[in-house]
């Protein structure tokens, strides 16, 4: 599976931005867990929200419930994150991740900068 990230850059704070997981494989999407991660300079890479295999369930950072929305749109192949009300402390890069079995696959990662 290769994923492919898009749609960071640079926001004011309280501003939005969605960022895309595109996945390239003959799978259906809905059966991988997939997640968004991010690593802000100089710290290491955390988990930002997942969304498990079948989409039953998602779970999401403390810092992010309530501002961040994990989705994917299984025709598209695709993964989102939808950032709202952004904060300085949301910079950081952000990698698409995707599991199955005891497998995983990361995206290069986009970049995201919260300006105050």
């Amino acid at each position: 599976v290769q994923l492919v990230e898009s749609g960071g850059g640079l926001v004011q704070a309280g501003g939005s931005l969605r960022l895309s997981c595109a996945a390239s494989t003959t799978w259906n999407i809905n059966d991988l867990g997939m997640g968004w991660y991010r690593q802000p300079p100089g710290k290491q890479r955390e988990l930002v929200a997942a969304i498990t295999s079948g989409g039953r369930s998602t779970n999401y950072a403390d810092s992010v419930k309530g501002r961040f929305t994990i989705s994917r749109d299984n025709a598209k192949k695709t993964l989102y994150l939808q950032m709202n009300s952004l904060k300085p402390e949301d910079t950081a890069v952000y990698y698409c991740k995707a599991d199955w079995g005891v497998y995983g696959s990361w995206g290069q990662g986009t970049q995201v900068t919260v300006s105050s």
